[in-house]
């Protein structure tokens, strides 16, 4: 089960996980496991994801083509 959709728009938008890590100054381990959903941002973390990405939070975290 999806809980977020953070790979989905860092590949929508041609960006990498290094590259997400370096921008929110945490471990590529960190990102690499909010991608994998195996843990989750915190709220603070999900609104810097998407203002790093220039999306919604809503875009990170519900699936438009289910």
């Amino acid at each position: 089960m999806k809980i977020n959709r953070i790979k989905s728009v860092l590949v929508e938008k041609d960006k990498s996980q290094t590259w997400l890590a370096e921008k929110l100054g945490k471990s590529f381990c960190t990102v690499n496991g909010y991608c994998a959903n195996r843990n989750q941002p915190s709220l603070e973390t999900l609104k810097q994801i998407a203002d790093i990405l220039s999306v919604s939070i809503k875009d990170l975290i519900v699936d438009n083509q289910e």
